[in-house]
């Protein structure tokens, strides 16, 4: 796996970002995510846009943090907001997500951040699985959801 930083609007980043929304409507019905990103949210130093390669340049996994401080939706100063962490279906069980998420949290550590947050929601087991495996614990709602049923939000000191 060779992992590359890219824009948020970079084509392979488009192409996995729309199946992931994909994904979010399959198992919610709603859409897909509704949360506004530009692609300088992911613009270092203030964040950090990954995507995973394999060995014939496919794009296989995508991950990203963009920088949050107090805020009126929950955040606060320090945090580090995961976004769009997404494994193509036929890669999925091979460790790849958490390979993600150990670049993603390295990379927000060395930019300063202090606590890496993430919203997720109750269809998404294997996504639950993979953060709380990976010391993430219930915190308090943040963000665009956080007024939704469905909504859950985790974080972990960096």
């Amino acid at each position: 796996m060779i992992i590359r930083r890219v824009r948020f609007d970079h084509p392979d980043a488009v192409k996995l970002n729309d199946e992931v929304q994909d994904e979010y409507h399959q198992r919610y019905g709603d859409g897909g995510d509704a949360t506004v990103l530009d692609a300088a949210d992911f613009d270092p130093p203030r964040g950090v846009y990954l995507i995973a390669y394999d060995e014939r340049d496919r794009p296989m996994a995508t991950g990203g943090w963009r920088s949050q401080d107090r805020n009126e939706e929950g955040n606060e100063d320090g945090d580090a907001e995961l976004k769009r962490m997404y494994v193509v279906a036929e890669m999925r069980g091979r460790g790849l997500a958490r390979r993600m998420l150990a670049a993603l949290e390295e990379d927000a550590r060395a930019a300063g951040r202090v606590r890496m947050v993430l919203e997720t929601g109750t269809k998404q087991p294997e996504a639950i699985a993979l953060y709380t495996s990976s010391g993430y614990e219930p915190c308090a709602k943040f963000g665009y959801y956080r007024h939704h049923e469905e909504s859950l939000c985790y974080a972990k000191r960096l």
